[in-house]
């Protein structure tokens, strides 16, 4: 089963993502579109052993407006999933 990032909520400069099916240990993070560059301070771990759930990744100051997208990684560091399109403006 393939897993999803799905449902991305922008407030607070706070994306909350809603997953399925990804496993504890997964990380997550935050790539610029434009440039494919992944943001290593906006690096999150799926801590809970229930592979539905939700994350939240607290946006810094320097991260600028743009279209961006999350991608999670399985503990193996192998594509897991990755989400939507969205905008931070």
């Amino acid at each position: 089963m393939k897993s999803i990032i799905s449902s991305i909520e922008i407030e607070n400069r706070v994306i909350v993502a809603k997953y399925r099916r990804l496993m504890v240990g997964a990380k997550v993070v935050l790539v610029a579109k434009s440039s494919g560059r992944q943001l290593p301070e906006t690096v999150t771990m799926v801590a809970s052993r229930v592979p539905v759930g939700a994350l939240r990744i607290r946006l810094p100051d320097a991260i600028e407006p743009g279209t961006y997208f999350l991608r999670a990684f399985n503990g193996h560091g192998e594509d897991a999933a990755q989400s939507a399109d969205f905008e931070i403006g």
